[in-house]
């Protein structure tokens, strides 16, 4: 997407908190309706907002129904690239929403789209999972194969002895991969040697936070290739807005009447910067009121862009509100 969209898109937004991180349930059940009637289509992060570690957060279902029932449309937008459009359907529909595959935006998708509209004939040395492969297949491009690629011995003998570059190989996609490993950095950087050779990275989250541990996230691994490669990516996933860029053309949202759902501001409210998008944080996942009050403080302009409009500590806390507006109770 051109920046001179989104920057169109930002001048006639018009959102009501228009980044004041104004938390929903200090507001009246008037104010929240009349926060509701404001957008017309709803695009969520899914890990984090809607489900944690594959368990549905409570009332998360409900309210993304609820929001349908009002006559809103909605559509998921995950940076997860483990995993199709059809199997994040399936996991969708498990949980209990009514999600439709047109109503799913992933990386993995969005990645094979992005080649295949680039009339890509070679083959794609994937740093990622099944995810990606899948959604490649489905589009007609080769690949190489996922998994494991350890090192063998030392770095002299695996060069000597086990190192193999494919001629055919015209990209490099990186997403998250569990095996990521030196020979698969030192493969991708040689690959990538050549500037013909298309550098793609389905999303650029850091980390994964976890009561006792963190886990590295895709970006993590871009971030090592970006550096051994000396060469930037192609990002297709949050916050660039590209991803959104079908939904606008093709008019299946107004982004002055959109509100972006994350619980991650440098990808989600990003995203909802980028597009002109009305912005919610839910605390329910990444980033909290204490960061957002940090970007507050910032002089940097480009913190100032991950302060949401407003604030959830989970969305199912908007459940009542939207259950009372169905009902028209009377304020």
């Amino acid at each position: 997407m051109s920046s001179n969209f989104a920057t169109s898109s930002r001048k006639v937004v018009k959102s009501m908190y228009k980044q004041t991180c104004t938390n929903l349930l200090e507001l009246s059940s008037a104010k929240v309706t009349e926060w509701l009637q404001s957008f017309d289509s709803v695009i969520t992060d899914c890990d984090g907002v809607l489900w944690i570690y594959g368990q549905a957060l409570e009332g998360s279902a409900d309210v993304m129904n609820q929001l349908k029932a009002m006559g809103k449309s909605f559509y998921f937008c995950t940076n997860n690239s483990t995993k199709t459009r059809s199997e994040l359907l399936k996991k969708g529909v498990e949980l209990g929403f009514h999600i439709k595959e047109n109503g799913i935006i992933s990386t993995a998708h969005a990645t094979a789209a992005y080649l295949k509209r680039r009339n890509f004939n070679k083959r794609v040395y994937v740093i990622g999972s099944e995810g990606i492969t899948k959604e490649l297949d489905a589009v007609g491009i080769q690949h190489t194969q996922v998994g494991p690629e350890p090192m063998k011995g030392s770095l002299a003998e695996f060069m000597a002895e086990h190192l193999k570059l494919d001629a055919d190989i015209g990209a490099v996609v990186v997403g998250f991969d569990e095996h990521f490993s030196f020979p698969k950095m030192m493969k991708a950087a040689s690959y990538l040697n050549d500037p013909e050779c298309l550098f793609v990275a389905t999303n650029t989250d850091e980390r994964f936070p976890m009561p006792n541990m963190i886990v590295p996230g895709s970006g993590s691994f871009v971030r090592a290739i970006q550096t051994c490669a000396e060469r930037d990516p192609v990002v297709i996933g949050k916050p660039n807005p590209a991803i959104c860029e079908a939904l606008i053309t093709e008019k299946k949202i107004d982004p002055t009447r959109t509100l972006m759902i994350g619980d991650r501001a440098n990808t989600d409210i990003l995203l909802g910067y980028n597009c002109g998008f009305q912005t919610l944080l839910v605390g329910s996942g990444i980033h909290q009121l204490k960061d957002v009050e940090q970007w507050k403080l910032s002089k940097n302009p480009e913190d100032k862009k991950l302060i949401p409009d407003v604030y959830l500590p989970k969305l199912g806390d908007l459940l009542p509100s939207i259950l009372d507006s169905l009902a028209g109770k009377p304020f």
